[in-house]
């Protein structure tokens, strides 16, 4: 009787950590603590760096880009990224998530241009949603407003394409497929994927190497990230559309409550100097950061994902997404190298460098004005929900 009893408890928290799709708010407040943990253990994490890196290999591969990129497994941005798609992956196979999935034939053109845009608006913002606005604001950077403010505009436009769309194009419908796999061979899968994780984080974790092993933090803690949205089907542009689109703000209401736990954390680290007062200040607080902003969220909403959204659907299988990742590496691998031969960010062509507890702010002022944001956004979410002043009309 008790065996019975056992074997039914752990069958009820398999489905509810594997199974089972989790509260958005929930994992709102798991990526801003995994967040702040990647930061007092290393660094901010991010999508592009990994995106990028591997859109370099690519250029790199077919004799375009000159000179060899940063090696995979030991650039940082790059560890940060396969260990988020890992974590991706073993969510869906252990859920039975997992399968290919083959968007029809216009999906597919539009993940082209999804992923350039996205591409681009990434390196004017100096990052996607996640390195230019959530990290940038959580990590007490004026420049994440600026993409904030953009990416609201973009996600607009975007709704506008999408119903513009609906109406006049009837090309390219057809061609979705989905391959299935056995529901064992995915759990298989999955842990096969589980350990090889371990292993490497346990190989950087006992390299001599102090930058090697540091990739061990870098590894395991973004796969947690990735678990957890692709759990939750936690995908940042979705708050930016569905109060636009549906009213929805489930998902808008999750991003807010992470940011502001982000902020406190990363102020506590800052404020007693556990990492350095201005890690991750970019010089985007300006007119750029908007104007990026806007294309991205664009190409997001053309996606179907944000940056971290497009790995973690990567991870379910989405053939849309694996199509918009090289793009978007691509594209962003070549503006991010004008930029940066020009040195514009360093000489402010493209704003300012403000972290704003150095301003007249201090960090108390810093998290009021981040609070006062974060709740100016919330009611107006709140009222449009109930109003629908706010929705794009079909």
């Amino acid at each position: 009787m008790s065996g019975s009893i056992l074997g039914k408890k752990i069958k009820e928290l398999y489905k509810v950590l594997c199974q089972e799709e989790w509260n958005a708010t929930v994992c709102g407040i798991l990526i801003a603590l995994l967040s702040i943990i990647c930061l007092a253990w290393a660094r901010p994490w991010g999508a592009v760096g990994a995106i990028r890196n591997w859109g370099e290999w690519l250029l790199y591969g077919i004799g375009i880009w000159g000179s060899e990129p940063a090696n995979v497994l030991q650039y940082s941005g790059s560890v940060i990224g396969l260990g988020f798609l890992a974590g991706a992956f073993i969510s869906a196979c252990l859920g039975g998530d997992f399968a290919i999935r083959i968007p029809p034939r216009l999906e597919l053109v539009k993940a082209l241009f999804a992923g350039m845009f996205m591409g681009i608006g990434s390196s004017m913002c100096g990052g996607c949603n996640i390195g230019g606005f959530y990290n940038s604001v959580g990590n007490l950077s004026a420049s994440g407003f600026c993409m904030m403010i953009g990416l609201i505009i973009g996600a607009v436009i975007g709704i506008r394409y999408l119903y513009w769309e609906m109406e006049h194009i009837s090309w390219g419908s057809g061609g979705a497929k989905t391959i299935e796999f056995p529901y064992a061979l995915k759990i298989i899968l999955g842990i096969v994927t589980l350990g090889v994780l371990i292993w490497g984080t346990n190989t950087y974790a006992n390299s001599d190497d102090a930058y090697v092993a540091k990739l061990a933090g870098l590894l395991i803690i973004p796969a947690g990230m990735g678990y957890t949205m692709q759990r939750g089907r936690w995908c940042m542009i979705q708050g930016f559309r569905e109060p636009h689109m549906t009213g929805d703000t489930k998902m808008a209401k999750s991003v807010i409550v992470s940011v502001v736990v982000l902020a406190i954390g990363v102020t506590v680290l800052k404020y007693t100097d556990l990492v350095h007062t201005m890690h991750y200040v970019r010089g985007f607080f300006g007119w750029v950061a908007i104007v990026g902003g806007v294309i991205f969220g664009f190409g997001a909403l053309l996606a179907g994902g944000c940056g971290t959204g497009v790995l973690w659907r990567v991870g379910e299988g989405q053939i849309k997404l694996l199509v918009v990742l090289p793009a978007f590496g691509i594209a962003n691998a070549f503006v991010d190298r004008w930029f940066k031969e020009n040195e514009w960010e360093l000489d402010e062509v493209f704003g300012s460098f403000v972290y704003m507890p150095e301003t007249w702010l201090g960090y108390g002022g810093t998290l009021a004005l981040i609070f006062a944001v974060m709740a100016l956004w919330y009611i107006i979410i709140s009222w449009n929900e109930e109003s629908e002043k706010l929705i794009v009309p079909m």
